[in-house]
């Protein structure tokens, strides 16, 4: 597609760079995914909307991509400082259940709420249990290297040994590690130094482990990310993507994994999402401020309320959550879509309506200025030809300047609400955009959630609810499957099985 530029905002460097792939019309892309020790909470979930949007922007840019993603399941510790318990052995013993089970019933939860949010699946779901071998493979490479050292609860890489180390965050290497580890393992030569393989302190059996040339244990949480996106993309690839916060820790000791272990460039666009907050602070399961997306369906909004509220803040600058704010973004959304398929469209306050969201959302200047740029004005691409051209050129100079989401977004309202644009042609066009914005703008508003559910699909979910009950999950899969395949689904909650059509 021709069109400006797509500029990407990279972290190692911290400016915005015309993005050139490594091969032409091809992307190798990965990003982090999901400790299954417990469900996904909003704030995970807007991290992965933006990635999703960041693949929808190359995809319409014409590029093929190849996106690789990672369920960690094993290694991930409570600590940064590598101390502290597995938090997959923590969230076994807290619902009395094996490790092996927690993370098949997470995983599940986390694909369940990626599909009801619209976002893509990656080509290539790689877990950590099932890369061990390459793991201990990079580990053995490192220590053959002179990069790594032993202690007696396991291996080290050594960050002295790598002058480059800490770029990415661009902060003072000893002073933020030692801050930010103040419990640091014993025998360790730097604080910063991290682990790249546990051992398993005598006298005790874990459900997670494995033989090594270092002794029985299991893999440090970083080295898990470098094996796997080097065994699907290759030594150097093109997109790494994540929260902001895996800056300072997880992504920087994978930059020194990688380089070290293979002497090359281990990533060339480093990308990363901002927080979703709480009032004024980040939303996280230790804080409590714990918000699931079952939780928004059960006080009565769709997922893709919650993706369009995303939508209006742009994914570098902190998003707030207000049950309002998520209000709003539904009535948006209902009215976009009454723009497109119904026919009482005509009193919709569009771009209005869409710039307050964004000021409201981004919870500052930034993602109101964003909205009303883009309302207020013809923009700066000169007019080529019809209205709708126009539209789709301003269209595509927002989302190629780093994803400036909220302005595309003001864009496809200014379409919407435009009467010198015939209405199956500015329908074709929001559709167009919606390959970005994924907002699923090709399907008529749906019933109410709360409509009847059919007296066979209850029965099935009774059935399924009996057998996990009595610990038959493989019993309960097939019942989920046989539930799916009548076009509806069953989540479960704290107050019991729910059921929806899909």
């Amino acid at each position: 597609m021709a069109g400006p530029a797509l500029m990407l905002f990279n972290t190692m460097g911290r400016r915005k760079e015309p993005f050139m792939p490594l091969e032409a019309g091809r992307v190798g892309m990965y990003t982090c995914g999901p400790t299954v020790y417990n469900y996904a909470h909003i704030g995970n979930l807007r991290t992965y909307i933006f990635e999703d949007l960041l693949r929808r922007t190359l995809e319409y840019n014409g590029f093929a991509v190849r996106h690789v993603m990672n369920i960690t399941d094993v290694g991930h510790l409570t600590s940064d400082a590598d101390t502290g318990e597995d938090k997959m052995e923590e969230g076994a013993r807290r619902e009395g259940r094996s490790i092996w089970e927690i993370a098949a019933f997470y995983t599940e939860a986390f694909r369940r709420d990626i599909a009801r949010l619209n976002i893509l699946p990656p080509a290539v779901w790689c877990r950590a249990t099932d890369h061990i071998a390459e793991q201990i493979e990079l580990v053995r490479r490192l220590e053959e290297k002179g990069y790594a050292y032993r202690l007696p609860d396991g291996v080290y890489f050594d960050t002295s040994r790598f002058p480059d180390y800490g770029r990415l965050a661009m902060l003072d290497v000893e002073g933020l590690m030692a801050g930010a580890r103040v419990r640091p393992v014993e025998g360790k030569r730097s604080p910063a130094d991290f682990a790249l393989w546990k051992l398993t302190p005598p006298g005790v059996k874990r459900q997670m482990e494995w033989d090594s040339p270092w002794g029985r244990g299991f893999p440090g949480w970083h080295i898990e990310c470098s094996a796997m996106a080097m065994k699907y993309l290759g030594e150097t690839f093109d997109i790494h993507a994540g929260g902001v916060d895996h800056i300072n820790v997880h992504h920087t000791n994978e930059i020194a994994q990688a380089e070290c272990a293979t002497g090359k460039k281990f990533v060339r666009y480093w990308l990363h999402g901002e927080f979703l907050v709480m009032e004024k602070d980040k939303m996280s399961k230790s804080a409590g401020n714990f918000v699931t997306l079952q939780t928004l369906i059960d006080r009565g909004f769709d997922p893709l309320d919650y993706r369009y509220l995303c939508l209006t803040a742009h994914y570098r600058s902190q998003l707030v959550f207000r049950w309002e704010s998520l209000e709003a973004a539904r009535s948006a959304r209902r009215s976009l879509l009454e723009r497109i398929h119904g026919p009482g469209a005509a009193g919709v306050e569009a771009p209005e309506a869409a710039a307050a969201a964004a000021g409201s959302a981004a919870g500052g200047r930034a993602g109101a200025d964003a909205g009303r740029e883009a309302v207020r004005g013809d923009g700066e691409v000169p007019v080529r030809g019809d209205r709708a051209e126009r539209y789709a050129a301003r269209f595509l100079e927002a989302v190629n300047d780093d994803l400036n989401i909220p302005a595309a977004l003001a864009v496809a309202w200014e379409l919407a609400r435009d009467s010198g644009i015939p209405a199956g042609g500015k329908k074709r066009l929001l559709l167009d955009f919606d390959r970005v914005f994924g907002l699923r703008l090709d399907i008529p508003p749906q019933e109410e959630p709360g409509a009847e559910i059919p007296a066979g699909v209850k029965e099935l979910a009774d059935r399924r609810e009996e057998a996990r009950r009595s610990r038959n999950w493989k019993e309960a899969d097939a019942l989920r499957a046989e539930i799916a395949k009548l076009g509806y689904r069953v989540e479960d909650t704290p107050s019991g099985p729910r059921i929806s059509r899909v």
